[in-house]
């Protein structure tokens, strides 16, 4: 055997654990967020939250569905550059990896947003294993997204729709510009609470809360409008400045947010697929 033999072997089996890994951390990423508790407006270990039609169970089936899709991207992606090509096979990766995710919930949209964010990130870091900060990997991920995928299909979304309708950027601009609401106000308001003596539960719903903030969440947007989104940004500060979830003070803000938001039937999931992605960036960053 050459060594080219050896090094293409030795660099086979390096992919492979990297994209075994991976594909096991974001799906935990995934399970941790849908268990998180209590979340206003969301499917948490309590109940449905706003939603009808999830449950936690469905949401933890629709997690592990996707691990397959994460391995498959990190694999795909192994030291590759950031060109049209590799776009082209993470996007079909991406759909089927969502065909998978609706053929496990039998048709329920559970982690469609989760897939695009989550997936550019697995494929980011596949991509520069060396570069592991935050900071790299979402550059890295932002450059994939900004480029274009002919195969993409152009199709009708309540998300796209939102965008359309109140002018607001979405998941795609989240991505294509380094994922701010994760490195700007999640990441670093997670890591805070940590310090501050924050339990973990708590730091990570402090965490949700700096990104319902600011995020024109289009699935709130879809189900209560522009007032919903206003009234989710004012409570989530409510929140954060009477002490985050770690005090009584924040806590009983918690409570009226989650109160107004289940009265608008407004569930931000666009903030809880960013929270997942965050969880994700953050075990990896510190591993």
């Amino acid at each position: 055997m050459t060594m080219p033999q050896i090094l293409s072997v030795r660099g086979r089996i390096a992919a492979e654990q990297l994209a075994t890994k991976l594909a096991q951390q974001a799906t935990q990423a995934l399970i941790d967020e849908a268990r998180l508790s209590p979340k206003p407006g969301l499917v948490d270990s309590r109940g449905s939250g706003a939603h009808q039609d999830l449950t936690l169970a469905l949401m933890e089936r629709s997690a592990h569905s996707l691990t397959s899709t994460f391995y498959a991207l990190a694999l795909h992606s192994f030291q590759r550059p950031a060109d049209i090509a590799l776009r082209q096979e993470v996007g079909c990766l991406g759909r089927e990896g969502e065909a998978r995710m609706m053929q496990a919930t039998g048709g329920v949209n559970t982690h469609r947003g989760a897939i695009w964010a989550m997936g550019l990130l697995v494929s980011a870091i596949a991509m520069q294993p060396e570069k592991d900060t935050p900071q790299a990997i979402a550059r890295c991920a932002a450059k994939l997204a900004s480029l274009p995928d002919a195969f993409c299909p152009k199709r009708f979304s309540k998300g796209s729709h939102a965008v359309q309708r109140y002018q607001v950027s979405g998941a795609r601009e989240e991505a294509q510009r380094g994922f701010p609401h994760i490195l700007d106000l999640a990441l670093p308001q997670l890591r805070d609470s940590r310090v501050k003596g924050a339990t973990e539960s708590q730091s990570q719903l402090n965490a949700l809360l700096a990104v319902m903030t600011r995020l024109a969440d289009t699935c709130v947007l879809s189900r209560g409008g522009m007032p919903a989104l206003q009234a989710m940004h004012a409570g989530s500060r409510a929140v954060l400045s009477a002490g985050g979830t770690q005090t009584a003070a924040g806590r009983v803000q918690l409570q009226a947010l989650e109160k107004r938001m289940l009265s608008d039937n407004a569930s931000p999931g666009g903030a809880a697929d960013l929270l997942a992605a965050t969880l994700f960036l953050d075990r990896v960053s510190l591993a």
